[in-house]
């Protein structure tokens, strides 16, 4: 069963919220989070690239890159909405259980589990500690998570943060560093009006932190609502995100993973890639084709159908990016 703290005290995080050591995460750091979303998008950094493909794939790049020494490993997951009811899933914790048996049948252990927001669907105390308990079951060192908006429902995040908010900065934002690659947390659920804000003083923050780092460190950055312009007439954008772009143009490879939008997408605008995340809840319909994002109903036999991965692989010497998409049945 997987403890929710780290078993060392690690170094302290400095002022810029990143730990003093460059290899490794201390123990402030580690957020004890939860989740998981029913297709695993198995992220690798093998010899400082970042290579992304699907947990069980048979791609060829992707078995290459994910042997040999100091290989990081790990999973994001997204979109758990434990408590939902409703017809579109009738079972999200059912879902989100096989999700969770899924991180355990991948054949190795992640060095750590992202969950991209929406862990519950009403920000309960309940649902909280419901989430937490079934992360117990996943068989990693290392649990992060950023908050969606189901997340901080009448409170402005504090009871997510109570739980899951160990060691994070403002609102909940942080970063880390391991196997030399850089990764942010960012939150952008909190000040919605109609699309995600990150705020003056968590671009300062990522401004700060990432000032020392050479413009060959491989970045990955976390959120809940997407960093680009993939749908704003429904909100999925944040309205201050190229700001934050703006920073990282000058990084040479940058991968931004965000969910809300309960659906693989994929995004290259230059050095940076965007990747959306399919749930373990239920579908949202593709963009601009409902009135509304809301929960689509499919039948019970083809729910795991709607939930669908897509995997994409890297090796070093490639030109391109392998990309496979797979339905979870």
């Amino acid at each position: 069963m997987t403890d929710y703290y780290d078993s060392h005290d690690g170094a302290s995080i400095g002022d810029t919220g990143r730990p003093d050591t460059e290899n490794g995460m201390n123990r402030r750091q580690l957020l004890r989070h939860a989740g998981w979303f029913g297709g695993a998008v198995v992220l690798t950094v093998a010899s400082g690239e970042v290579i992304s493909h699907i947990a069980g794939s048979r791609d060829t790049n992707a078995r290459a890159v994910a042997a040999g020494s100091g290989t990081l490993r790990f999973v994001q997951v997204s979109d758990s909405h434990i408590g939902f009811q409703g017809p579109a899933n009738l079972d999200v914790v059912g879902s989100f259980t096989e999700a969770v048996n899924q991180v355990n049948s991948l054949g190795f252990r992640p060095d750590f589990v992202m969950h991209s927001g929406d862990l519950t669907h009403l920000s309960t105390a309940g649902q909280f500690d419901q989430v937490k308990q079934l992360m117990t079951g996943m068989k990693t060192d290392r649990v992060f998570t950023v908050p969606g908006e189901h997340d901080s429902i009448g409170d402005a995040g504090r009871a997510y943060r109570r739980t899951f908010g160990m060691g994070t900065l403002g609102d909940g934002w942080y970063s880390f560093d391991t196997h030399g690659v850089h990764f942010i947390a960012l939150v952008n659920t909190l000040s919605l009006e109609k699309l995600g804000h990150l705020g003056n003083e968590q671009i300062d923050f990522v401004r700060k932190d990432i000032a020392g780092l050479s413009s060959d460190t491989p970045l990955v950055v976390f959120s809940h609502i997407p960093l680009f312009a993939m749908y704003p007439q429904w909100g999925w954008s944040t309205d201050d995100a190229l700001k934050v772009i703006a920073l990282l143009r000058r990084f040479s490879s940058v991968t931004c993973l965000n969910g809300h939008v309960h659906q693989l997408f994929t995004k290259t605008d230059g050095n940076i890639t965007f990747h959306s995340a399919t749930t373990t809840a239920y579908p949202l319909p593709k963009p601009g084709r409902a009135p509304a994002p809301t929960p689509q109903v499919v039948p019970a036999r083809q729910l795991k159908e709607a939930l669908g991965i897509r995997s994409v692989g890297y090796r070093q010497g490639d030109r391109e990016l392998a990309i496979k998409d797979q339905r979870l049945a």
